[in-house]
């Protein structure tokens, strides 16, 4: 049996129903974690803004008057939450660097530097890049549904997800240094 469209898991989650409350937060946890991790860049910082974005959310499902965008709608808050704890504390900003000396303690030194290496890459590209490259590589979101998360047409989600590829692979390759023979 194929999944209800969202405007309907909307429609019942905001009459009570809690099984289509869970099944908004199932289908959209991880995505409100990556767009939080687009905007903090701190993988722990990022949980925290996708869960109180999503628990948010879910709270105040009412506010969401246009169901068919719930994803936009949820997104722009997720979105927006991560912007205001970069703005409220500034200070966190410094911790980007610390945590990846205690995960490079605790993993294999090979990982920990790929990792180091595309986080560095990630961090050349613009908010909107990393979250189109985030949403539709490790989420596997259309093209649509990236568009109407994210206020873009179709076309310029393939656009700016174009532009993004090529400028992370000139990083990596930049990172990498050059190849041998």
């Amino acid at each position: 049996m194929p999944e209800p469209e969202n405007s309907e898991v909307v429609l019942r989650a905001q009459r009570g129903d809690r099984k289509a409350v869970e099944a908004l937060v199932r289908r959209y946890l991880r995505p409100a974690y990556l767009v939080a991790l687009s905007v903090v860049r701190v993988p722990a910082e990022a949980e925290d803004v996708a869960q109180e974005a999503v628990a948010m959310a879910m709270q105040r499902l009412e506010d969401c008057r246009d169901p068919a965008r719930f994803s936009g709608w949820l997104m722009t808050n997720v979105r927006n939450r991560g912007l205001n704890r970069l703005a409220a504390a500034k200070v966190r900003q410094r911790h980007v660097d610390a945590v990846l000396p205690d995960e490079a303690q605790d993993s294999d030194a090979a990982r920990v530097a790929v990792r180091q290496t595309l986080l560095a890459a990630l961090e050349t590209l613009t908010p909107q890049q990393r979250e189109v490259v985030l949403l539709h590589d490790l989420e596997s979101w259309t093209h649509a549904e990236i568009a109407e998360s994210l206020g873009l047409s179709e076309v310029n989600s393939r656009q700016v997800l174009s532009v993004a590829r090529r400028t992370l692979r000139a990083k990596l390759n930049e990172l990498e240094g050059p190849t041998h023979g």
